[in-house]
């Protein structure tokens, strides 16, 4: 009887299920320890975004970069693709507007480094038809 009870102990759980519970306590209770996907893409698209607008700025003018899910396609939407970003040039004190579609983005991506250079294609390709110049002008790194 000993020897039983003396392997459940060392089984990972009662059921067989995997751990009961989160794998890291958070800092502060009542806090999430782990950050969502959503959140890592804003930390992505931000990691992005801050070089590129720190060298462009004063040309740029004032941008606000936005993530959402998902773009809101009309019914009659005819093309097969799904827009990755969307540029709405800013009018008198409004603004331009740039926007990263996560979902999108997220499902062409197979692992990390590609979403990265992804999100990278996205952003340097808008900023390049807001500044009126190549991609390749706007970032050496683009095409990499």
């Amino acid at each position: 009887m000993d020897d039983v009870s003396t392997n459940r102990s060392r089984t990972r759980d009662r059921r067989g299920r995997g751990m009961r519970g989160p794998g890291v306590l958070p800092a502060v209770p009542g806090t999430p320890a782990l950050r969502t996907a959503r959140q890592k893409f804003d930390q992505l698209v931000l990691d992005v975004v801050t070089p590129l607008d720190e060298r462009w700025q004063r040309h740029l003018g004032l941008v606000e970069y936005a993530v959402e899910d998902a773009p809101m396609l009309p019914d009659d939407w005819g093309d097969e693709t799904v827009p990755l970003s969307s540029l709405v040039r800013g009018k008198g004190q409004e603004p331009t507007r740039l926007v990263i579609f996560r979902r999108p983005i997220e499902q062409r991506a197979t692992n990390r480094d590609e979403l990265e250079a992804m999100v990278h294609t996205v952003v340097v390709e808008q900023l390049a038809e807001l500044l009126g110049l190549t991609p390749g002008q706007v970032d050496e790194k683009y095409g990499d």
